[in-house]
């Protein structure tokens, strides 16, 4: 039951987090290691099921007397990659709505300090879509999934599913096909309508198609429904062309989407449906994001922070 779920956080440490091979096994070794336990110890618990209150019985096995020599001895930064590996995996859920909450977060010992996401701002998002060769198949539909990802928050695998006849172009809006099959319907503006029509008369059309793909608005160079390996890869690409350093990935601009709306004031709730969460509290971090903005204003402007202020 529970290692069903590591094959979707191997491909979110592999696409999304770049780790090194021996971090990513490790990780897999920690998650294991929780595994064991519940099963052991508290087989009625599963993934939604869990709470901080399990997680706590979990770290105090760990010192154990009944645990093995080698667990019996661990040290506290062992524990704390421990916890790491288990904090990854448990946002891999968060950020897939598996689950509503992360009971992680509630983990005192060894503290460690949660991170905001990273995000690109509007002017890294352009120099981005400026620095592709659009000539190219490859360079239209890097240009365009950089455009649907931002312009509709979009998760990559709901980009790569968007179906021809998901588009409207009249309303303006497109059909998004999310988790657990749930259908909801993002605005989307004039420009992208217009690349989207563009790119699948033009670029498109020179593709053939699988049988199993017709519908499908991303192809491969074979016909087949285009991969998020080739989409991961792709956005590093662009990335580096465009010398941006930071470790960004599709999940990015996802952040960006909504991070820009909140600092613009939108609903919260609005965010939210537009996101396809299914809790508030997957959204409520980009309002963190917001109070750090309002601060590094706060503090640049206001006059009693500011540092050229005479005394």
């Amino acid at each position: 039951m529970w290692n069903s779920y590591l094959k979707g956080f191997k491909s979110y440490l592999l696409l999304e987090r770049g780790l090194s091979e021996n971090t990513k096994e490790a990780y897999f070794r920690d998650c294991n290691r929780l595994f064991s336990f519940m099963e052991d110890n508290l087989p009625n618990i599963n993934i939604q099921t869990l709470k901080y209150v399990h997680l706590q019985k979990f770290i105090q096995s760990l010192q154990s007397s009944k645990m093995d020599k080698e667990t019996k001895l661990l040290k506290i930064s062992s524990q704390k990659r421990l916890i790491s590996g288990i904090r990854s995996f448990y946002k891999y859920l968060l950020i897939e709505d598996i689950i509503d909450n992360d009971p992680t977060e509630l983990i005192e010992l060894p503290r460690l300090d949660s991170k905001l996401p990273v995000v690109l701002s509007n002017d890294e998002i352009i120099k981005m879509i400026n620095s592709i060769d659009k000539s190219t198949y490859k360079g239209a539909w890097m240009n365009l999934m950089i455009e649907v990802l931002y312009g509709a928050g979009l998760r990559i695998s709901e980009l790569l599913n968007l179906k021809i006849n998901d588009i409207y172009k009249s309303q303006q809006l497109i059909k998004v096909i999310g988790k657990g099959d749930k259908e909801r319907w993002i605005p989307l503006n004039k420009i992208a309508l217009k690349q989207i029509e563009l790119f699948i008369n033009n670029s498109r059309s020179q593709i053939k198609p699988t049988k199993s793909s017709e519908q499908f608005i991303f192809l491969n160079q074979r016909g087949g429904k285009l991969s998020r390996i080739s989409a991961f890869k792709a956005i590093k690409e662009v990335a580096i062309n465009a010398g941006i350093e930071k470790n960004i990935h599709p999940h990015t601009f996802r952040h960006s989407f909504a991070t820009e709306l909140i600092l613009a004031g939108a609903d919260i709730m609005v965010v939210r449906e537009l996101m396809g969460h299914v809790s508030i509290r997957s959204t409520e971090i980009y309002t963190h994001l917001n109070v750090r903005h309002l601060k590094e204003t706060l503090l640049l402007y206001h006059p009693l922070y500011n540092q050229n202020i005479k005394k």
